[in-house]
């Protein structure tokens, strides 16, 4: 008898998966895959595809008892990341807790579990419509964003009251809860922290330094990895990460953490993902960067293995640029002419009519790598501060 096959559970099958997919198959394993059945590419790629929402939790947990899988794990989303881990939990799999899963990814519970544990992160109330504002004293500008998306999607930056309902229906018509938050607005360079823990043993992999469109949407643009700071900084995001990680319950799996660094170097929790980064951070960036195959730790430690670090060091400079307009696709050419040996790859379309609106409705995207971060950072969209 040959060994028996691992059996992996996937939830999600759009292009964000496929790298998920696409390692499993490679390293021998059975992929399982649910999704709402909408042509999307893992329907094809997987082994065994489930027409069943990532919602329907339920559903998918009976159909994992059948298949009797030995894993579950998705990456780049905070809703499959809410039934990885109820399934995790129910069949006594690697995964984090339903408290965590509700923490990490309802914003304003994020909040308070960042207060009550003393995590530096902005002030942050609640409402429901901008009635629940009345009598409040808001010091402008301030960020309106939906309890419960990611993405870019339905964030404001307001300078004064003008545009306040507006901005809050909004976040509310993008959310699934219907409520929406009114933050602080805080100043600095933003980063995101990508991270991989084990039985609440964390590991950074990665610093990365975000480009966007800034106010009023904040669309990211583009990533550079690793970010050029000093060691001091990369240690001090490591102590104030690991610490956020702990009071979002955060055990095992990927974390994306979302932060900004003012000009005095203090660090900002602005939210967390208990999964990896979308927008080829995670799949791609911190490979080319570190040598970590980050999508394989993701997969080793859904099936209860210590993710192996070793190949991590510092392999060289890694970015991607967005597509927005013509300035985008110039930017390509110049880096097909000038460096073609530093592109890995174009992904998308280079054009499109459709109003850019969140990350999901950018046209395309390239991927870069080199050893010369002046070099690489001259691709990338001209800096956006605040």
């Amino acid at each position: 008898m040959g060994e028996k096959m691992i059996k992996l559970a996937i939830i999600g099958a759009s292009y964000l998966q496929e790298p998920l997919i696409e390692k499993a198959k490679s390293m021998g394993i059975e992929t399982h895959v649910f999704a709402w059945a909408a042509g999307d590419v893992g329907e094809k790629s997987a082994d065994y595809f489930y027409p069943i929402s990532i919602v329907e939790k339920e559903q998918i947990l009976e159909k994992c008892k059948e298949i009797g899988i030995n894993g579950i794990c998705s990456i780049a989303s905070d809703l499959a990341a809410i039934t990885v881990n109820y399934v995790a939990h129910a069949m006594e799999l690697v995964g984090n807790s339903p408290e965590c899963a509700l923490i990490s990814t309802n914003k304003h519970l994020m909040r308070e579990a960042f207060e009550k544990n003393g995590d530096p992160s902005p002030k942050s109330i609640l409402v429901s419509s901008v009635r629940d504002l009345s009598g409040v004293q808001l010091q402008y500008p301030v960020i309106v964003k939906p309890i419960d998306r990611s993405g870019s999607r339905g964030i404001t930056k307001l300078l004064s009251p003008n545009g306040l309902l507006e901005a809050i229906e909004e976040a509310k018509e993008q959310g699934f809860e219907k409520k929406a938050l009114v933050e602080e607005f805080v100043t600095g360079q933003e980063y995101s922290v990508e991270c991989i823990s084990y039985h609440g043993e964390h590991h950074f992999l990665a610093l990365t330094k975000k480009y966007t469109t800034g106010a009023p949407h904040f669309i990211e643009t583009g990533h550079l990895e690793p970010a050029p700071v000093s060691e001091e900084v990369v240690e001090n995001v490591k102590k104030i990460v690991f610490h956020a990680l702990d009071s979002l319950k955060i055990v095992n799996g990927a974390s994306h953490s979302e932060i900004k660094i003012d000009q005095d170097g203090n660090i900002k929790l602005i939210e967390i993902g208990g999964r990896m980064g979308g927008d080829c951070i995670g799949s791609d960036l911190v490979q080319l960067s570190t040598g970590v195959d980050f999508v394989k730790a993701v997969i080793d430690v859904a099936l209860g293995k210590n993710p192996n670090l070793s190949d991590y060091h510092e392999v060289g400079v890694a970015a991607i640029h967005y597509i927005f307009d013509k300035q985008d696709v110039d930017a390509l050419h110049k880096l097909r002419d000038e460096h073609p040996e530093c592109l890995v790859r174009v992904e998308g379309k280079e054009e499109g009519t459709n109003e850019i609106v969140d990350s999901s409705s950018r046209y395309g995207a390239f991927l870069m790598r080199g050893f010369d971060y002046a070099m690489l950072e001259s691709y990338l969209p001209s800096h956006q501060e605040e």
